[in-house]
């Protein structure tokens, strides 16, 4: 029953706590499902102490049980098995705490377990954290390669001395963590999240060597998969053998099937660049050089014919043809000068015999009045005139008839 309380009437701290103790206890034994992440055994004691924790949501609870009850299961139980449990939860009023008396452990068999890796992986999936659209491409030249790697590991060798035999100059930020064991998943999650902050890394390489299906278990945990799914940074999966394949393989952004191969596939080889560059300068000089020879003999093919071989020849026909039209046009000028002197000479003459003067030449004179006017009438007496005649002009003065 819910406990009566109000903010006059609160309930004390141990009322509260007798009646979790309560409501635990009515629960009644259930069957658990976890990791183990550690075993306590204190010599002499007949009881053991484990920590078993939930991957999925980072949350773990204390289980004690007999040593008859924990040396019951076979194989023999370890730091990192995933066990099932047969427990009474129970409330631990004084100190607060939680914890599970086991009456039974199991392990979970490999076939539960594949099974909830095709239940998860079908769940993830259909999220579209495998898609191949949201894959990111692999920097050609990464300024610095994050590792995630087992401590002193071979798989850590493998990459580095791979990577730097094809690249001297690659620059390694390395994280050594735990690859294997109930930690595992939350120190590789913890590790991805450093190297994806940091600007310097391009590219980040997850890697281990192979194991069997149980010490893989890590690399397909559910935060692990996510915190992969939601990088920044492309990230190379690089875990066992080929035909080892957690989900790690399948969120990342590449797989490499192992160690050596991820050191292949993040970095470019430097001799296989430089000798790539130097063929294709091969192929750009031959290319040019054909080309080069083939323009050569377009330009000998048209120098060899004819209006190039003698191009004065056009030349000299045109000058021809620009000799004949100054000729005709300098007789068709003189042509037409010769004609407008003879009209000139026609008109001049013209001109001539209709003149005055040569009225005057044949033996006439003009009489005029001092004022100019031409004299027509015979003119008063004593009139002063001005003669004009072939040769000049003098002055008269007529007279009265007599």
């Amino acid at each position: 029953m819910a406990l009566q309380t109000s903010a006059d009437q609160p309930a004390a701290v141990r009322t509260v706590a007798q009646a979790v103790v309560g409501w635990i206890d009515r629960l009644g034994p259930i069957w658990v499902e976890g990791q183990v992440a550690q075993l306590s055994r204190r010599p002499g004691a007949g009881m053991v102490f484990l920590t078993l924790r939930d991957t999925a949501a980072d949350l773990s609870v204390t289980v004690t049980c007999s040593k008859r009850v924990l040396d019951a299961a076979e194989p023999a139980i370890t730091e990192g098995d995933r066990i099932v449990v047969f427990a009474k939860p129970s409330f631990y009023a004084a100190r607060g705490t939680f914890s599970l008396s086991a009456k039974e452990i199991r392990h979970v068999g490999l076939g539960e377990l594949l099974a909830r890796l095709h239940r998860l992986k079908a769940t993830l999936a259909a999220e579209g954290l495998f898609a191949a659209d949201r894959k990111k491409p692999l920097p050609f030249l990464p300024r610095g390669v994050g590792l995630i790697c087992g401590r002193a590991s071979a798989a850590e060798r493998d990459v580095v001395e791979n990577a730097k035999r094809r690249w001297p100059a690659v620059t390694f930020v390395t994280r050594e963590v735990a690859v294997q064991g109930p930690t595992a998943a939350a120190q590789v999650t913890a590790a991805l999240q450093q190297l994806d902050a940091d600007k310097a890394v391009d590219v980040i390489v997850i890697t281990r060597g192979g194991g069997s299906v149980e010490d893989l278990l890590p690399f397909s945990e559910e935060t692990l998969i996510r915190a992969v799914a939601n990088a920044a940074t492309p990230v190379v999966s690089a875990i066992g053998h080929e035909q080892d394949a957690p989900l790690l393989d399948l969120v990342a952004d590449v797989r490499a099937s192992t160690p050596t191969d991820a050191a292949r596939k993040v970095v470019p080889d430097v001799a296989f660049e430089l000798e790539a560059v130097a063929a294709s300068r091969r192929r750009m000089a031959e290319a040019i050089a054909a080309q080069l020879a083939a323009e050569q003999s377009g330009l000998d093919q048209l120098r060899s014919r004819p209006v190039l071989a003698t191009p004065v020849t056009l030349v000299e026909a045109h000058e021809q043809a620009v000799v004949g039209l100054r000729q005709r046009s300098r007789r068709a000028l003189v042509s037409r000068l010769e004609q407008a002197h003879t009209e000139l000479t026609h008109t001049r003459a013209r001109v001539r015999a209709l003149s005055p003067q040569a009225t005057l030449d044949r033996g006439y004179a003009l009489v005029q009045t001092a004022d100019g006017a031409v004299v027509r009438a015979p003119p008063a007496p004593r009139s002063a005139l001005l003669v004009r005649v072939a040769g000049g002009s003098f002055t008269a003065t007529t007279e009265e008839e007599s």
